[in-house]
């Protein structure tokens, strides 16, 4: 089956020939802490209308020109929204690290990498001009193309591309051919921008497209007419996840303030090597799928919009607490999840059919805890290593289910996955099955009588407060995902006000959606820039 084959049974969607993204993105895991209940919370208000130090490089970093481009051929994709604006490119130039490290042409890929298809994660950060800080654009850009050159020094697999060895098998070919780096302007002020529905103000304006199919990175900085800047990053997900993601953003932000970087990556990917013989528990088996036993392509295909929202600290302590029991309290992000699955269900008229919610969970901690010598080379390990464990029950089950019953069921499936063995056993999974690819059930196969299914992220790792180029932190970051599966997606992300409050991100289907504006109006509110200015 070719690859294009499989991206179309995937339902994603290629724009230009270059891959829209379907995946998740940041990558921590629900855990189950046991302790007596505190008393419930009031009720929620309703909703306001590496070590290393840094010195002189003796090798300056390479840019290659390519042709500025003055263009308002942006968005790349269709815009719907009420406030649409004019994008101009000023520039494109490629950032090539500034040193490099001898003999390492080739970082191969692991088993666990070989579980994502070629897509498309990004994340912006929103900072507001400040009148008592340089924020001119010749002072904002050479710090971001220097920064960028020094810290691809460490991060040197991200300057290079993914391809294929003679086996067929893919690895990453360190050769420094760079990151694209994108000077754009955008004909609107911050205060406008429509946050609220990301695919309309954000996709294929704010955050930029990986430059070929090959590429691991692209960066991205626009300026505002009002002054202010938006900062923007798209990673290939093949060698990506969320928490590597956030490992380089945090250092790449030291490197800017001349800091030190006291998590250095780690390529090892010896680490995730299979065991002899492979073995896994048959719990994998229902989890992911290989490419050649995937079903026809569904024939009923529903379009998926984007939202986000701002929930309040207060409801989700409630969450919590309605969703734990006497034997113990479960987590934020499990109880919350639970919450979701039991809203969603209460909207659905077919009773009958299944639906199916799983959350992704990263596996470093697991790798590490029976392994000292291996407990810091996994907590600075750069990859994926992530898997996405899910249940499934029927609508009726889950109207008529407390919401603490609910959370058991989520707690049930997620404690599959959070050991050792599962991750050791998928590793090994995807070995018995090479060189045929796979990909995570859930995903997929999704025909009407399996019923919808959604995916839960925890991103609340996003290191918003780490985020200082030399201008102050960001006034707001959020990730985002370019969507092209029929499964929903959603990402819980901390708030930038720093108090407890998240920002949830959504892609679901429109009638979903109402559900969520209908039936929670208290929890969730629609997402104001005004909210953090």
């Amino acid at each position: 089956m070719t690859m294009r084959k499989y991206y179309h049974i995937l339902n994603l969607r290629r724009s230009k020939s270059l891959f829209t993204s379907h995946t998740s993105i940041v990558h921590q895991t629900s855990h189950v802490e046991s302790h007596h209940r505190k008393p419930p919370p009031p009720l929620p208000p309703s909703p306001p209308s590496y070590q290393s130090t840094h010195s002189n490089l003796n090798r300056r970093f390479i840019n290659r020109q390519l042709p500025t481009i003055h263009t308002s051929a942006l968005p790349l994709y269709e815009n719907k929204s009420s406030l649409d604006y004019q994008m101009t490119v000023k520039g494109r130039e490629v950032i090539t690290a500034a040193v490099t490290p001898a003999n390492q042409p080739r970082q191969p890929l692991s088993n666990l990498d070989l579980l994502l298809p070629p897509i498309e994660a990004g994340v912006y950060f929103c900072y507001k001009k400040k009148d008592n800080i340089d924020m001119s654009p010749n002072t904002v850009m050479k710090t971001i193309k220097k920064s960028l050159a020094g810290v691809l020094s460490t991060f040197y697999p991200l300057a290079g591309q993914i391809v294929p060895n003679k086996y067929g098998e893919l690895e990453v070919l360190c050769n420094n051919n760079g990151v694209e780096f994108v000077h754009a302007h955008a004909d609107i002020e911050m205060k406008d921008l429509d946050l609220y529905r990301p695919d309309y103000s954000v996709r294929g304006k704010l955050v930029p497209k990986l430059n070929h199919i090959h590429a691991l990175l692209s960066v991205q900085v626009t300026e505002l007419k009002c002054g202010s800047l938006i900062i923007s990053c798209t990673f290939n997900h093949q060698l990506t996840d969320g928490y590597s993601l956030n490992m380089f953003l945090v250092a790449w932000a030291k490197y800017a303030q001349s800091e030190t970087i006291f998590n250095m990556p780690s390529f090892q990917t010896s680490l995730l090597n299979p065991r002899h013989p492979p073995r896994y528990e048959s719990s994998v088996d229902n989890l992911y799928i290989p490419i050649s036993s995937l079903p026809p392509p569904s024939s009923f295909e529903e379009p998926l919009d984007s939202r986000m929202y701002y929930v309040h600290a207060k409801s989700i302590e409630r969450i919590q607490y309605e969703a734990s029991t006497k034997e113990g309290t479960k987590s934020k992000l499990l109880s919350f999840t639970a919450f979701l699955w039991k809203l969603l269900a209460n909207g659905k008229n077919d009773v009958n059919t299944p639906s199916r919610m799983g959350i992704v969970v990263n596996g470093r901690r697991f790798l590490a805890e029976n392994n000292e010598k291996n407990a810091s080379f996994m907590e600075n390990y750069y990859g994926n290593v992530v898997s996405i464990p899910y249940g499934a029950a029927t609508n009726r089950d889950l109207k008529e289910m407390p919401l603490h019953e609910v959370a058991n069921q989520v707690h049930r499936f997620v404690a599959k996955a959070t050991h050792e063995e599962h991750f050791r056993g998928l590793g090994d999974w995807v070995q018995l099955h090479r060189p045929n690819r796979a990909a995570a059930r859930l995903y997929v196969g999704n025909k009407k009588s399996e019923g919808g299914g959604v995916v839960v992220s925890s991103g609340q790792g996003l290191p918003i407060k780490d985020m200082d180029f030399g201008w102050g932190k960001p006034e707001f970051g959020s990730y985002h995902v370019p969507w092209g599966s029929q499964t929903g997606y959603i990402c819980t992300m901390p708030s930038a006000c720093r108090n407890g409050d998240w920002v949830v991100y959504m892609h679901l289907k429109q009638e979903e959606f109402n559900v969520i504006d209908h039936a929670a109006p208290n929890v969730f509110t629609p997402l104001s820039i005004d909210t953090f200015f």
